[in-house]
């Protein structure tokens, strides 16, 4: 057991610690930027990621995953936020959290095998795409400097490893482009411009709101959506670091650990948040593999706010954009496309599908929950051709008989026995009922607040 600790903690400790800073430096703006998403204001972002960052390096199944404020939870969240406000945000990612611990016992992330790769691909390249996407506005159409300091950022981020790996490159060019920005006085848009910065640490604080069941009718609906999401996109980027590091990963202590740090979050005044794969990308590719590099980037992200918040508010936008740029190039499956006519026609389809709706909504879940629909449908409409084989074996006059599902045309070679076919189609219908249902009572509970305004208190 401590030979464990010991190698998933310090197996690993320079690059752990350098890779955490890279982290760090990277989630100070997009945390930031899902604060502005949810309505909230920027210390809300920063304070979730801290406490999610540094609980999750403790209580996580997945060591170098990145967890923190998301994109994809902000969504949900800004409905709630505008209506009720920012004490019933707290709620929510408390009860967020609570609903996730339970998933976790139950341990829900077994189901996790009945996503199809061609999904998980999907899911993969829709997200590099995002990512590219969401870096677009940092330097397009502002001034040709901006142009330059993006391509100095990609230039030294390709080129330094080639020499040296002793530090992250991704934060050698931060660093550079940030000491040219100050000591040339340029006029670059900086982290500072994106919202204020307060330099002070989190305090406990119990949600001011009324316990009654009124409040729970108006937040668990959210928190229900935020527990989904989270839980599903942490699995997905669980798998996708196992396949990069070559590791396994306890998905179901990940799903606990989730629900731990969004209790936690909630409790010091942050916002619900769940693994994020760009930052995860950013870590395992600057060298980080264990439980440290997710502590070191929550707690030198604080670190940052406190101490060298004046320094931090000046780092150029073009450089952060830079390194994510580079992010989405390492993490886009460019394999897929060498293989979307060797792979099964179906594969091609759900992978597409997966792409063109997590880029059209701006929404990995809804993607997600797309491939997998349709995944379902082929499966339906090529039951038909499950050959049923049945063999004997005979070994000292005892017979035996056995049978077996081959569902070659739809996942590649998957093998189901009848009680694993049953069992995934209950959960497909389940869980796609579970959303709907979910949905429908939401748009009737605000439908109906609408006529009859809640009075906050």
């Amino acid at each position: 057991m401590l030979q464990k600790l010991n190698k998933e903690w310090f197996g690993n400790p320079k690059n752990d610690i350098l890779s955490g800073i890279v982290v760090a430096l990277a989630l100070i703006p997009e945390a930031i930027a899902f604060s502005i998403i949810a309505g909230v204001d920027p210390m809300v972002g920063l304070y979730a990621s801290f406490c999610i960052a540094v609980v999750i390096s403790f209580a996580g199944g997945r060591p170098a995953m990145i967890s923190a404020a998301t994109g994809a939870m902000a969504l949900l969240m800004t409905t709630l936020v505008k209506d009720y406000g920012i004490q019933y945000l707290f709620a929510t990612t408390i009860l967020t959290g609570i609903i996730q611990l339970i998933f976790g016992v139950l341990k829900i992330a077994r189901f996790m095998k009945f996503i199809p790769r061609s999904v998980m691909v999907g899911f993969v390249n829709a997200l590099a795409i995002l990512i590219f996407m969401a870096q677009v506005p940092h330097f397009i159409g502002i001034s040709n400097l901006t142009y330059i300091v993006v391509a100095v950022t990609l230039a030294i981020i390709y080129l330094l490893p080639r020499f040296t790996q002793v530090v992250p490159a991704p934060l050698v060019a931060i660093v550079i482009m940030t000491v040219f920005a100050i000591f040339a006085n340029t006029d670059l848009r900086t982290v500072g411009d994106l919202g204020q910065i307060t330099q002070s640490l989190p305090s406990f604080l119990l949600p001011e709101i009324p316990l009654n069941f009124e409040t729970l009718a108006i937040i668990f609906p959210t928190s229900l959506a935020l527990a989904v999401v989270g839980l599903l996109e942490s699995m997905l980027t669980a798998s996708i670091v196992d396949d990069m590091t070559d590791t396994e990963s306890n998905k179901n202590r990940e799903c606990r650990g989730q629900g731990i740090a969004n209790i936690v979050a909630g409790f010091f005044g942050g916002m619900a948040g769940c693994a994020m794969i760009g930052q995860s990308v950013i870590n395992v590719k600057s060298g980080g593999r264990g439980r440290l590099s997710t502590f070191v980037a929550g707690v030198f992200l604080m670190f940052l706010i406190i101490v060298l918040g004046d320094w931090v508010v000046q780092i150029p936008m073009a450089a952060l954009a830079g390194v994510m740029i580079m992010v989405s190039i390492g993490t886009f499956d460019w394999s897929s496309l060498r293989t979307l006519t060797k792979v099964p026609l179906t594969d091609t389809i759900v992978m597409v599908v997966t792409v063109v709706t997590v880029v059209a909504t701006h929404d990995l879940s809804k993607g997600v929950f797309a491939g997998i629909i349709l995944s379902a449908i082929f499966f339906v409409a090529k039951i038909s051709k499950v050959r049923v084989k049945s063999r004997q074996v005979v070994h000292q006059q005892h017979v035996e008989s056995s049978q077996h599902f081959y569902l070659l045309p739809l996942f590649g070679l998957v093998y189901l026995d009848k009680e694993q076919l049953m069992r995934w189609i209950s959960f497909s219908l389940a869980f796609c009922s579970c959303r709907a249902f979910c949905l429908y009572q939401v748009r009737k509970f605000r439908q109906r607040k609408s006529r009859q305004p809640f009075e906050m208190l």
